[in-house]
């Protein structure tokens, strides 16, 4: 069984600060996540957070890296642009990127898209109904046709990213919004997926389909990506007549 190296990304700094997202998320929102990951007999998790050397995310670290997720929401500036270089690199040479809600706005996820990530929002505690309209895709599997996030918080269209290369999911809202919540990417010869929901003070991250749906997306941005492509001169592989 081929085992799926997975880096659980976090800022780990609202959950110290803030009461109300300690209670839900008392080891973080990053252990949260992994925490149903290392249930998986085809994963091994690893987590990482802001304020370790180098964020957690050191050129060794990458390389024995095949999935990075990403949550981060109040200091996407404090990330050092050095080490964004190096994980959009990674990207590029096949590391899977995973980048959940807010980090919809980290300096990985703008560089790669190239546009601003901007979108509408509003923190309402309202309902989220998450609809499925790529069933055959393997990010969708095992899950119903849509399924119910009981309060998050909105976002709303327009998403200023580049159109999707694939859409699995978009969201409804209860005040009428809807979102493209579930988008593939392809960047060199990396996979990319954002997911929408999981606001820090709501519960997103214990639901089961949430979890499903991030399980899913570590399995399909670790597909194995063929041979490793040659760029530069190259000599001929066959004879070529006097020019």
């Amino acid at each position: 069984m081929r085992q799926v190296r997975v880096l659980v990304w976090g800022e780990f700094v609202q959950e110290r600060t803030e009461e109300a997202v300690a209670r839900v998320y008392p080891r973080g929102i990053h252990e949260a996540i992994a925490e149903h990951l290392r249930k998986q007999p085809d994963m091994v998790v690893r987590t990482a957070t802001l304020d370790e050397p180098e964020h957690g995310l050191s050129e060794s670290v990458l390389k024995d890296t095949d999935v990075l997720i990403w949550w981060g929401h109040v200091a996407h500036d404090k990330v050092s642009d050095h080490v964004v270089e190096r994980v959009c690199r990674r990207v590029l040479e096949g590391m899977g990127l995973i980048v959940l809600h807010s980090a919809h706005y980290s300096k990985p996820f703008r560089r790669l898209m190239g546009t601003s990530c901007s979108l509408k929002w509003r923190e309402a505690g309202e309902r989220e109904r998450i609809w499925v309209v790529a069933p055959w895709h393997p990010i969708a599997e095992g899950l119903p046709e849509h399924f119910e996030l009981e309060h998050e918080e909105m976002y709303g269209e327009y998403f200023d990213i580049p159109p999707p290369d694939e859409l699995v999911f978009i969201s409804w809202f209860e005040g009428g919004e809807v979102f493209r919540s579930g988008c593939c990417f392809y960047r060199g010869r990396g996979r990319i997926f954002y997911f929408r929901p999981g606001h820090e003070t709501y519960p997103t991250y214990y639901n089961p389909y949430v979890r499903k749906v991030i399980e899913n997306a570590v399995r399909w941005a670790a597909a194995p990506r063929g041979p490793e492509p040659r760029y530069g001169m190259v000599e001929p592989l066959e004879k070529l007549g006097k020019r």
